[in-house]
């Protein structure tokens, strides 16, 4: 009978901490999970300090006694949420005065979140560049203009458009203006940085001749 190989403990399908963080957090004892489960307390006591693997079944088990999916228990809760906090976000200005912050702080991998603070009259006049963009009207009043489409936007308005047609934006409001700007991290069309309105912004062809 062939020897069966002992798996790499690097590999091993370890969920103990997860067992335990959300048996606390049902406030819920070893007995108590026990008695849902049909599992044995020093086999739970194995598991939540991972000297035993669940099988599949008994994953099951746990996750219903503990009231929760199956795949929770599979996930590593360990790593910290990012957090970036205001005063931290890199800021650059933009034309007419206008200030860009980064929400995400760089630190997201698929999208860029940007939060514009523009004084009133300012715009950027006509311009493209790649990657959906999505706009939130935080404050203020807003005229958006994509191509022979102009729109009027308060607090709570969203738009979103295709940046590669030349658009404008335009805070019409008497006073400061904010809102929020979202976009690819990268251009889907090329693969390339996105330009970013308010600071890069390239006139479109044609525009200001």
């Amino acid at each position: 009978m062939a020897e069966e190989k002992q798996q790499p403990s690097n590999s091993r399908l370890l969920v103990g901490n997860e067992v335990r963080r959300w048996r606390r957090t049902r406030s819920l004892t070893l007995a108590q999970v026990s008695d849902r489960s049909g599992l044995n307390i020093g086999y739970l006591s194995q598991i939540e300090n991972d000297k035993a693997i669940p099988s599949l079944e008994a994953l099951g088990a746990i996750a219903g006694a503990l009231d929760v999916p199956a795949a929770w228990l599979l996930l590593d809760s360990g790593s910290p949420p990012q957090v970036v906090y205001a005063t931290d976000r890199p800021k650059t200005t933009g034309p007419g005065g206008g200030v860009l912050s980064e929400v995400d702080g760089r630190t997201s991998r698929d999208v860029v979140i940007l939060e514009a603070v523009v004084p009133p009259g300012a715009s950027t006049g006509a311009h493209t560049h790649g990657g959906d963009e999505h706009h939130v009207i935080l404050t203020g009043r807003w005229r958006m203009t994509q191509g022979d489409t102009t729109v009027e936007l308060g607090p709570g308005d969203y738009l979103a458009w295709d940046p590669m047609i030349p658009h404008d934006v335009e805070n019409i409001g008497e006073t400061e203006g904010r809102m929020l700007i979202i976009y690819p991290r990268r251009d889907r069309r090329n693969g390339t940085e996105v330009s970013r309105d308010w600071i890069e912004s390239r006139p479109a062809k044609g525009a200001g001749d």
